[in-house]
This record gives structure tokens, C-alpha cells and sequence, in this order.
């Protein structure tokens, strides 16, 4: 017999603290309530989307008052909290970290909350990749994404977000080391499978659509917050809000194929908010993404040919050489016109992309994929 999972969705309409502490405990108590997951006075990891030093209006990170009324929730049941993550910043890491956090409101939550913010310094290794040791420090983890669009991935939530668990710089060793998409999205699913949270809370209120996941998405005023265990289900109905196939995302896909997580929408139970609730417009999609474009086959066909690439608009560089720092392949350099990509080296990872803090990382795309139109 096929296990049903279960994913609950409720609406909230502003990240105004009292309507998030509502939200967040109805969005848990559908599935359950907070003990159904976490025992009272145990540790718990909190592991939000923390991607780059901005602040919440940007929408790029998983909003400081989700993590509070999880927090408190948690304190409620006597548990010691900690939240950290390692987000996709380079160079100098412990000064970016503490810019991040600081930038992003989650110092001032966790002071507020007495919430310990702790950083991912030490790791321990796990199959092809380390992990931080803040796993083995805590009994349980919470894993709190935000619900985007990613120009590599297609989407960011529940599965993506884990990869912020591999400490340090070695996330670009991962990038480099799997820079094809269906290795790398098989490289996030070891991740998941290692590191499985024992609940998951999806920052939906202010999502992002387009290039996302940073300065070049656009923000989507969604107003749903998501919660359940079983993370392939819950990328499913962000897949599904989209307006995808849950297996258009290769980590649904490969994670179902192992066992570890449902991606069949036959046997997802949706609590809380209905389809014909959640349901809307269909997302716009990263400038990358060719489904919905092109027929699956032809895609497959071509996608040898058919490539996108960065490349910088000048107007908007600041020359912070953070794309520099970011790029795993080197093929950024920093030179007295400005950045120059050297496409020899270009893996087009958007790793660049990803880690520019002023939108000045952009698509061009190869002479076929302007000949169809793409």
C-alpha cells in the first residue's frame, strides 16, 4: 500500500509578528501539533534560507519572523534552540556570516528570543561531502526555506535549502565537482537523505518568481506558509503552484525514484487551504528553464546545443567581485574595464548570479536558443 503524505497550507496575508505566530502554530497543528515532531526540552536546529546579506524586504531570505514563531513554539515546550546555516558567500566567511545575519534580522530575533545563532564552522564528513557537526550537536533539525525559483535548479525549497548545511567553501567544490544539473540535483538528494529534518515550515508569504534565487527574481506575493515531513511533497506542491510537473524538478524525481519522499500528487493529502485556493497563475520561470518552452524530447535533443550563459550588465556592477569570489570553475576575473568572463571556463552554474548583490548578473543565450526564440 502507497503511504499518503501529508502537507499542510494555511494563508497569511503580511509578515506582521502576531498573524505569523497564528499561522505558523495552525500550519504545524494541522499536521499534528509541534510534539507530534519534536520531543519538549531536546535541541533543535533551526536551518533557515539565508543566502546573502540583505535585508527582509528583499525577499531573498527566509523572513525573521517565521524563524520567531518557530522559535517560540519551540520555547513553549522547553527546547534549547540553535539557527545557523552557511550561506552562499565567499572570501572572508565568518565576516560575511555575521553580515548575513545581521542584514538579514536573525541576530535580532535570536537576542530577542534567546535563540542561540551559531555558525557552521566545524564539519564532519559524510559520503562525498562534509556536513556540519551542529547535526550531531542537536536532536532534531527544522528546516525553514524559502519558497523561490532558482535559474540552476528551477526551484529552491524544501531539498534545496539542506545544501546550506555543507560548511565553508566547499559548496563550490560541490558546484564544480557536479556541475552537470542531474548530478548536482543528485548531489542535493544525498544531502536530504542524510541530513532528513524533522519538519519542514516553507516561507510562502512573499515568494519569488523569474531569476531568482537573488537580487534578479521577482517577488511574488503568495501569502501561504507550507509545513509537513516529507520534503519531496512539499517541493511537489511548489512545483504544482508553478505550474509544473513535480518531476520537472529533478530532485522530486530523483528523491521519489529512492524511496525517500513522494512526489505522486495522487498520494499527497493537502490540509488546510484547498487546490482551487493555492492554485493561480502559473510562476514566470528562470530565463534558463526550457520546460513549458519546448517539447521534453526536443529539449533533450537539443540541450547540447541550446545554452544560456552569464554575462554582466555593466550599468548595474558595482565591482564588489563577489561573483568572482563565487564562480567555481575561476572563469571570472576582475579587471580595470571590469568583470570579464572567460566562457572556456564557464560551467553555467550561476553561482554568479546567485551571489551578486545588485542584480548585474544576467542571461545571454547561444546563437540556436535565440534562433528558436528561447
Amino acid at each position: 500500500m502507497t503511504n499518503i503524505s501529508k502537507v499542510s497550507i494555511v494563508r497569511c496575508n503580511s509578515y506582521e509578528r502576531g498573524l505569523v505566530y497564528e499561522a505558523t502554530k495552525k500550519v504545524i497543528g494541522l499536521i499534528g501539533g509541534i510534539t507530534n515532531f519534536i520531543k519538549p526540552r531536546s535541541r533543535v536546529l533551526l536551518k533557515p534560507n539565508l543566502l546573502m546579506a540583505k535585508e527582509p524586504e528583499f525577499g531573498i531570505d527566509t523572513h525573521p519572523e517565521v524563524a520567531r514563531s518557530v522559535i517560540k513554539i519551540l520555547k513553549e515546550i522547553g527546547c534549547s534552540v540553535f539557527l545557523g546555516d552557511g550561506p552562499s558567500v565567499w572570501g572572508n566567511q565568518v565576516e560575511n556570516v555575521d553580515q548575513v545575519y545581521e542584514l538579514s534580522g536573525m541576530r535580532k530575533v535570536c537576542e530577542e528570543e534567546g535563540c542561540s545563532l551559531v555558525k557552521f564552522e566545524k564539519r564532519r564528513w559524510r559520503k562525498n561531502f562534509p556536513l556540519t557537526t551542529w547535526l550531531d550537536d542537536c536532536d532534531y533539525v527544522i528546516n525553514l526555506p524559502k519558497f523561490k525559483t532558482h535559474d540552476f535548479t528551477l526551484l529552491t525549497g524544501a531539498i534545496k535549502n539542506l545544501f546550506g548545511l555543507v560548511p565553508g567553501t566547499y559548496k563550490t567544490e560541490l558546484h564544480k565537482n557536479y556541475f552537470d544539473i542531474e548530478n548536482f540535483s543528485k548531489i542535493l538528494v544525498d544531502i536530504y537523505e542524510e541530513a532528513r529534518p524533522s519538519l519542514t515550515i516553507i516561507d510562502g508569504i512573499v515568494a519569488m518568481e523569474g531569476d531568482g534565487p537573488a537580487t534578479s527574481g521577482k517577488l511574488r506575493n503568495l501569502n501561504l506558509l507550507f509545513a509537513g515531513v516529507d520534503c519531496v511533497a512539499l517541493d511537489s506542491i511548489l512545483a504544482l503552484i508553478m505550474g509544473l510537473n513535480p518531476v520537472d524538478i529533478l530532485t522530486n524525481k530523483e528523491a521519489a525514484r529512492r524511496g525517500l519522499g513522494q512526489a505522486n500528487l495522487d498520494f499527497i493529502e493537502i490540509l488546510g487551504l484547498k487546490n482551487e485556493e493555492i492554485i493561480g497563475e502559473p510562476f514566470i520561470l528562470p530565463a534558463t528553464s526550457l520546460i513549458k518552452r519546448i517539447p521534453l524530447p526536443v529539449a533533450k535533443l537539443a540541450k547540447r546545443l541550446i545554452k544560456y550563459y552569464p554575462y554582466v550588465e555593466r550599468d548595474n556592477c558595482i565591482c564588489c567581485a563577489a561573483c568572482v569570489d563565487a564562480c567555481p570553475g575561476k572563469a571570472i576575473s576582475m579587471k580595470k574595464d571590469g568583470i570579464i568572463f572567460d566562457y572556456s571556463k564557464c560551467i553555467a552554474c550561476f553561482c554568479c548570479q546567485e551571489a551578486c548583490p545588485a542584480s548585474a548578473i544576467k542571461i545571454k543565450r547561444s546563437l540556436l536558443a535565440k534562433m528558436l526564440g528561447l
